[in-house]
């Protein structure tokens, strides 16, 4: 993934009338050629972009889960500046036509909250499950893709998961029934989901930043007061 996922022409996929079987792919997209043993398992994409701080929680949860589930599931793992997790399928970086293939084809998308990247994964007709970068962890420079992740998930455009257990039970959920994380993917109507996601992310941006003048405000309001010669 090359400076976070652009929007781009590739097929996108809708979403099913009904559940399909796990791991085979929704009648409404065309997706590459699987061998037989591949076709057996879903195929889950997990992206945390290019940010340079480490996201190591997530894909140590993603660890923990693989042991369980094996090779009931097929990986597509781009880890970026975080440390290569012991699973299949872990590549650092994906080209823009690479990640356009892997959202194409995949059954569930596990991603940071990166809007471009959910943007991205809405447009290939996935609900994205959502674990947003904790700052607290050092895991990004501010809050604001929990904000973010928040309001879409209140929104119901991503599934949100801020903890294991919550990732654990929608990586459940998706094992059992695909479907319950597929979603319309309406090319006529990626402008205006782009618009409605860069209003939301405005909003964020602009909380983060109030948020810091706050912090300001008060980092100066606290300091000591001296007098001419400096005594408090």
């Amino acid at each position: 993934m090359n400076g976070e996922a652009s929007a781009g022409t590739a097929p996108a996929r809708t979403a099913p009338h009904g559940p399909h079987p796990v791991g085979r792919p929704d009648p409404g997209r065309v997706p590459r050629q699987r061998d037989r043993a591949e076709a057996a398992r879903l195929q889950l994409l997990v992206a945390v972009g290019t940010d340079r701080h480490p996201f190591d929680r997530l894909l140590g949860w993603l660890e923990e889960w693989h042991v369980e589930t094996g090779d009931r599931v097929g990986l597509t793992v781009q880890h970026g500046h975080t440390r290569a997790p012991a699973v299949p399928g872990a590549v650092p970086f994906l080209g823009h036509d690479a990640l356009q293939a892997a959202m194409a084809d995949a059954d569930l998308v596990v991603c940071h909250g990166g809007p471009a990247t959910i943007l991205e994964a809405r447009r290939h007709g996935h609900l994205p499950i959502v674990v947003p970068r904790d700052p607290s962890r050092g895991e990004h420079v501010d809050d604001h893709q929990q904000l973010f992740a928040r309001r879409l998930g209140a929104a119901g455009m991503v599934a949100l998961c801020e903890s294991r257990e919550k990732l654990r039970r929608s990586l459940a959920t998706g094992l059992a029934d695909p479907a319950r994380f597929a979603v319309a993917a309406d090319a006529r109507g990626h402008d205006a989901q782009r618009a409605a996601v860069a209003r939301v992310g405005q909003i964020v941006d602009d909380l983060v930043a109030t948020a810091a003048r706050r912090r300001a405000w008060w980092r100066i309001w606290g300091r000591p007061v001296r007098d001419a010669e400096g005594h408090r």
